[in-house]
């Protein structure tokens, strides 16, 4: 019995770092994102149900910074002139923006 405690100590902290990782968005945040996404989808339970779900798939393919960084990518990318079109035009952005579409895409697909 007892070689076995190590090996489901190991199992725990690798379970619990790994739920960790999946949490590491702020619940501001991802209220903000259900609290938007709810306004886009009919301020319903059910709609309640599909944007929570969301969040949580993004926030398993995205780790929080990444997110962030495209979304405040994609606000300045919205903005008309030059500013927008030089961020557009980076591909460090376009690969982040990339990143939270494929992230969005995947939510939309298990969530809605």
């Amino acid at each position: 019995m007892r070689r076995f405690v190590p090996v489901l100590l190991a199992l725990m902290s690798a379970a619990i770092a790994r739920a960790g990782d999946l949490n590491d968005y702020p619940t501001a945040a991802r209220a903000d994102y259900v609290f938007a996404c709810m306004k886009a989808n009919g301020d319903s339970r059910l709609a309640l149900e599909h944007c929570a779900c969301s969040i949580d798939v993004i926030a398993s393919i995205l780790p929080y910074d990444s997110y962030v960084a495209a979304e405040t990518a994609a606000g300045v990318g919205q903005q008309a002139g030059q500013i927008g079109r030089m961020m557009n035009g980076t591909g460090a952005i376009r690969d982040l923006l990339g990143d939270l579409r494929r992230a969005q895409a995947e939510a939309q697909v298990r969530c809605f």
